[in-house]
């Protein structure tokens, strides 16, 4: 059967994937009810598509933090990708690279920040958790600005790991063949047996819960590269990123893997964009699997969006084959939807071409 859309991997991947590893990408926290309604929330968002317009030249292309990238989809960082397929990480860099878009890489992946670089070109972005070590934190920060990264992903959403009730289940853990490779030499790559979700016992013996503002502060001391706050949800949090000198900022909701009962992030947006106010792009993920997903995330204020599950699913299904295929679907469908809602630039995407629930009704004529 012929994959035609990008949620179709997420069977191809339950099908193929241990039920540790799938469970592992695939849940969210608690009743998962924001999970849902990631989805959910885009299709309660509608056209108002502008016709009669030469279509004929569509235009993708686009610039973030002075990189120009050929569409405004880019790959987030999801965690351990050797679970899903042998080649990890490394595929999905060559994939994204192929696609000319951004990948970022995670803190937590089974391939290091060199490993992926020595892949060849492409413009890489690095999440970055923050450890209770500094030491730690400061040698990878280095590490991924020497093996050309662009800028860091500050995850600021977990000062402790999302109750996710599969892993508990599951009494999740690493596979025993692979490490958490950027802090294999630190003695830090391995996740032990626990009597719940072996990362949930990680993340509570070395990430630093009393992250705050100040150490956004803090990292701009250690790197050149650029820092994008992941996790923001608020306007009052938007303010405060770019106070702290934030060069964006990633509306995410941890691919509803954290706090469960936040709004889905493309209700969050506009909230996030309007405080922001034009000063730093806003970025969003969670819930994006149509190229009519990205229209809309882009006519709400968003820069660009990006990917997180369709990646692991897709990797885990066909390789590196199955990823640069989601780029494409995605790509395709987003310049469909901006040759039907006449738009030939992302420039030309406004607020006009899509209708919310919170929009004031427009005015109707009155009787004649």
């Amino acid at each position: 059967m012929e994959v035609t859309n990008v949620t179709e991997y997420q069977a191809i991947a339950k099908e193929k994937l241990p039920k540790m590893v799938y469970d592992y990408y695939a849940s969210g926290a608690e009743d998962q009810w924001t999970l849902e309604e990631n989805r959910n929330a885009f299709s309660r968002i509608l056209f108002r598509p502008r016709i009669l317009i030469d279509v004929s030249k569509i235009d993708m292309t686009t610039t973030i933090l002075g990189f120009k990238i050929s569409m405004p989809i880019m790959l987030a960082p999801t965690a351990m990708q050797k679970m899903a397929h042998p080649e990890g990480e490394y595929a999905t860099a060559r994939a994204a690279s192929s696609a000319g878009t951004i990948m970022t890489l995670s803190s937590w992946a089974t391939s290091s920040v060199e490993e992926v670089a020595s892949t060849g070109p492409g413009i890489r972005f690095f999440q970055l958790y923050v450890y209770k070590d500094r030491n730690v934190v400061a040698q990878l920060v280095r590490r991924a600005e020497r093996a050309g990264f662009k800028a860091i992903a500050l995850t600021v959403d977990t000062p402790r790991l999302g109750r996710r009730e599969a892993d508990i289940k599951n009494r999740f853990t690493l596979p025993p063949f692979l490490t958490l490779k950027n802090f294999e030499g630190l003695d830090l790559g391995k996740m032990d047996e626990a009597n719940d979700s072996g990362l949930a016992s990680y993340v509570a013996g070395q990430i630093d819960r009393t992250l705050s503002w100040k150490d956004v502060k803090w990292l701009q001391t250690i790197t050149t590269m650029p820092i994008l706050v992941k996790g923001v949800i608020t306007a009052e949090d938007t303010r405060l990123a770019i106070q702290a000198g934030a060069a964006g900022i990633i509306v995410s909701n941890h691919g509803a893997r954290q706090l469960d009962y936040v709004p889905a992030t493309i209700m969050a947006l506009e909230e996030v964009v309007k405080a922001a106010q034009g000063r730093v792009p806003v970025f969003l993920d969670g819930g994006v699997r149509r190229g009519t997903d990205v229209f809309k995330a882009l006519a709400l204020g968003a820069s660009g969006i990006f990917i997180g599950r369709p990646v692991v699913f897709s990797l885990a299904a066909e390789g590196e084959a199955g990823v640069r295929k989601v780029l494409q679907m995605l790509r395709d469908e987003f310049e469909l939807t901006m040759a039907l809602s006449g738009c030939t630039s992302l420039r030309e995407i406004t607020r006009d071409h899509i209708v919310t629930e919170w929009d004031a009704p427009r005015a109707r004529p009155g009787p004649r």
